[in-house]
């Protein structure tokens, strides 16, 4: 199949008639039945590669979406159906035919979407509230074909199993099960741990055997003990973590935790970021730091040389005050509640760019879904070897000042008293 992107609808406006009810339905049909003939044919051709069911409104408690992929189970192939509830997975294979029965079932009905990705092509057919339907098709995401072994291991960087520190923290129970309410805060550990071991893998860090991490405003420590286990017991690396933390209770209990899960090489301590002392740091860590919190973070960080620094801003109100919208944006900046989004789009724009003038190769992104936290900007810096880019960097955020009417953002103040300027 050689398609061109598009889409065929059976329309927005409701029907006006029974006769247009009916050639609504009928063109839905035509849709799911070429949707899952298409299944069908990839299955047959080794083209498929993968099925998504989303937007689920049946009445099953917890379910979310179901993922769909071909296996080979004693040398036949299967449908392999993941069940992915609020706060577990449950695995089903079904032989082809009654897969693609039981597929073309949920379509439209406990399923108002579908996503189909195949080799040639990706398709996706969505249902409206009156159930009728679109087709949408787009070239392939995928080029190669998926393995079909059976027994591929979900993918984890944290394992549930004998995790201490988990159940301690309360993410999991007694059986080591997460624990309702906790999908999304264990997801958001496994989706940070991978944004690390991305960021390790690509910075001057790549290949040590030991290292020193420092996570600032480390909180209850979820994200802390994650990245210790990760490092220490999943890559085989030396690493010393240390957390650091205002609340004093917080700290204990984290230590706590540490001993009884036999972390030696992870200590918390109490202090406020603007105070403490960042003697050495490969990795310098710093989520939701209140304000210029997180520029006393990144300042710490660039001063120890730390090969990685990641940060995800939170409460920006430094630069508020200075902003002076500029006449064409005037209109938009008056509300206080754009303004303060504007404001949260500048800061961490600065702050990118002072990271770069400072010798990092930065980027900035959604960390986690806003379903989960609304605070979900990240901003990554890796250290670069050389000045390149540096006058550039500046260049872009003087720029930026001027546009705006800023006179100084926080960080900037740091860097310069720091460099005697």
């Amino acid at each position: 199949m050689n398609r061109r992107p598009n889409e065929r609808g059976a329309g927005k406006s409701p029907p006006s008639s029974n006769g247009d009810a009916q050639a609504s339905i009928a063109m839905s049909e035509t849709h799911l039945d070429e949707f899952t003939g298409e299944i069908e044919q990839s299955i047959a051709t080794r083209a498929f590669v993968k099925l998504t069911l989303g937007k689920y409104r049946g009445h099953e408690p917890g379910l979310k979406n179901i993922y769909v992929r071909l296996v080979e189970v004693k040398k036949t192939s299967q449908l392999s159906f993941l069940y992915r509830y609020q706060t577990r997975d449950v695995f089903k294979n079904h032989p082809v035919p009654e897969g693609l029965a039981l597929i073309r079932s949920l379509i439209g009905a406990d399923f108002l979407s579908a996503h189909l990705f195949i080799l040639t092509a990706d398709l996706r057919i969505e249902y409206n509230k009156k159930r009728a339907a679109r087709l949408i098709t787009r070239p392939p995401t995928f080029t190669e074909p998926p393995p079909v072994a059976h027994d591929q291991k979900k993918r984890r960087h944290i394992e549930l199993d004998g995790n201490v520190y988990l159940r301690a923290l309360g993410v999991t129970n007694e059986h080591g099960e997460v624990r309702e309410r906790m999908g999304d805060k264990f997801r958001q550990i496994n989706k940070f741990v991978e944004t690390v071991s991305g960021l390790f893998v690509s910075s001057p860090l790549a290949g040590k055997r030991e290292l020193s991490i420092v996570d600032m405003g480390s909180g209850k420590g979820y994200l802390t003990f994650a990245v210790y286990d990760f490092f220490n017991n999943v890559l085989g690396i030396s690493a010393g973590v240390t957390g650091v933390e205002a609340r004093e209770e917080l700290v204990h209990l984290c230590n706590d935790i540490a001993r009884q899960s036999g972390f030696d090489r992870l200590s918390f301590r109490t202090g406020h970021i603007e105070d403490f002392e960042v003697e050495e740091a490969d990795i310098l860590i710093a989520l939701h730091a209140c304000d210029t919190a997180t520029d006393d973070a990144l300042f710490k960080g660039i001063k120890a040389r730390a090969a990685i620094i990641i940060a995800a801003p939170c409460c920006h109100k430094q630069l508020r005050p200075q902003i002076k919208p500029p006449g064409v944006l005037r209109s938009v900046l008056r509300h206080g509640h754009l303004l303060e989004r504007e404001a949260e789009m500048i800061t961490d724009s600065l702050r990118a760019l002072l990271l770069e003038e400072s010798g990092y190769k930065t980027k900035v992104f959604e960390f986690v879904s806003t379903e989960h936290t609304p605070k979900n900007t990240m901003i990554a810096g890796i250290k670069k070897s050389g000045s390149a880019g540096a006058v550039d960097a500046r260049r872009q955020l003087e720029e930026l000042k001027r546009f705006f009417g800023i006179e100084e953002q926080y960080l900037e103040r740091l860097l310069s008293v720091a460099d005697g300027k």
